[in-house]
């Protein structure tokens, strides 16, 4: 019987899988916390062990790249056929900090594995998940008789992430040049759940501040003057309270105005899942839901924006009676955005919008902190049906879609490179990334592996950069 491209992939993976896993184990053993100073050597270590490992795997080019913090690693394989897209992976190699009293059932540095399961501080996130591309790239070329990728590939595996990525920006716009890229891939995502893979199609952005709200220059007595000047923790209070309308909308004019609106069809995407919501509320320790009217949990969570009240502070809270009008009160504020939306034009109608509730007598002062931009795939790139059809081969069944509520450096590197972001991932819930006794599911790895063996082949055949279309 003539043997397939996709049985070939699949012998190759049988007759590597083992050699993979102990590869994936000892990159696990390097405890590379980056947000430990102590660990700042195991995280240089890290990166030298994933330069070399990647040389051995063919990588022309692999390198470690110096940042004013840790470092991250640089790859790139060139394919060698004109017009070839290029494409970036990125991932990191840094991990959470962990230690077996903090519950673990086994060392966190000590992978073991339990069944089909991998256990081990940076299984799922990120090492994992990073690693599998380099099987399934080798796999990609026995299957096609080719000696470089279908694709020009490169991969960026940073070494802060876990830290915030504080100079990931820098790094990409100093070498933004050789990161040049048609498309980025993120392999540092997840599926659904076990049994029903996904495809992540955009993150939301964040942009949060401090509101610093100055009254009279001392706490004063309440009865000599309350009522008669105002009070910061009053007007801390009403700014909180003014936030949403009756209707759990934004109440910021101009906040919704660049907000690209969910289609029906990807409603109906959404609405197939399946949502547990008592389950749900169960994971978010939550006794009721509530947010913007005309809205299912999964579309306000993953593509409408938000405004959170983070914290509200002032005054006096200690034990018995102080019956004072404050000197000052405080607020902390973030502001979660979906795609369309810019963060500089978020924060301004924000400040605007404060500035204005302000009443004479009390000073403001308004700090932005961090800030990270939304990003969002449209359903139809070509890339992403690229990427549909690798998970399809991989699981043999339909992939659905989700997005992400949370924020992450993929918009970053989305502005920086002017490229379209794909997301990769095959982790599940129950991984319990940041958590104590953190798995990866070796058989869902070894289907990661196998959707980037298809992936590369499938977007050099169907994924047309717009430079080549102009050519």
């Amino acid at each position: 019987m003539t043997k397939t491209p996709d049985s070939v992939v699949r012998s190759y993976l049988d007759q590597h899988q083992a050699a993979f896993l102990a590869d994936l184990a000892d990159w696990l053993r390097i405890p590379s916390v980056s947000a430990d100073p102590d660990r700042a050597q195991d995280v240089r270590r890290s990166a030298e062990w994933l330069a070399a490992k990647l040389r051995e795997t063919g990588f022309p080019v692999a390198e470690v790249w110096e940042t004013d913090g840790l470092p991250a690693v640089f790859a790139e394989w060139p394919s060698g056929e004109p017009g070839a897209p290029t494409v970036l992976v990125y991932g990191h190699h840094d991990v959470q900090p962990a230690a077996k009293e903090d519950g673990w059932d086994t060392e966190p540095f000590e992978p073991v594995t339990v069944g089909d399961r991998l256990y081990a501080r940076g299984a799922a996130d990120d090492k994992g998940q990073v690693f599998f591309h380099t099987l399934g790239l080798r796999a990609h070329l026995a299957a096609t008789g080719r000696t470089a990728p279908a694709v020009n590939l490169k991969l960026l595996v940073e070494g802060e992430e876990e830290s915030g990525s504080p100079n990931f920006g820098a790094l990409l716009r100093r070498e933004a040049d050789r990161l040049a890229a048609d498309a980025v891939f993120v392999s540092d995502t997840g599926m659904w759940n076990e049994t029903t893979p996904t495809v992540c199609t955009g993150m939301r952005g964040i942009t949060d501040c401090q509101v610093d709200l100055y009254g009279p220059d001392s706490d004063i007595h309440s009865g000599s003057f309350g009522g008669a000047v105002p009070n910061p923790a009053t007007v801390a209070a009403e700014l909180a309270a003014a936030l949403h309308d009756a209707e759990r909308r934004v109440d910021i004019p101009g906040f919704y105005d660049d907000v690209i609106e969910l289609t029906e069809r990807e409603r109906e995407l959404f609405a197939r899942l399946p949502f547990d919501e008592e389950q749900w509320l169960r994971v978010a320790k939550s006794h009721g839901t509530q947010g913007e009217a005309g809205y299912s949990t999964l579309e306000r969570i993953w593509a409408r924006p938000t405004a959170e009240v983070n914290g509200v502070w002032g005054g006096y809270t200690g034990p018995g009676r102080k019956t004072i009008v404050p000197a000052e009160a405080h607020l902390k504020l973030s502001f979660r955005l979906v795609a369309g939306q810019r963060v500089e034009k978020i924060q301004q109608l924000v400040r605007e919008w404060i500035e204005a509730r302000i009443p004479a007598g009390v000073r403001s002062e308004i700090v932005f902190k961090g800030a990270s931009r939304p990003c969002l795939t449209p359903l139809d790139h070509p890339a992403l049906q690229s990427t549909v059809r690798a998970m399809g081969r991989a699981f043999g069944q339909e992939i659905l879609f989700t997005r992400e509520g949370g924020s992450g450096p993929a918009a970053d590197l989305a502005e920086v490179l002017g490229a379209p972001v794909l997301f990769l991932g095959i982790s599940v819930p129950s991984d319990g990334w940041h958590s104590i006794n953190e798995k990866v599911e070796i058989g869902l790895l070894r289907k990661g592996v196998e959707a980037s063996a298809y992936l590369w082949g499938d977007l050099a055949e169907h994924f047309r950069p717009a430079a080549a279309d102009a050519n």
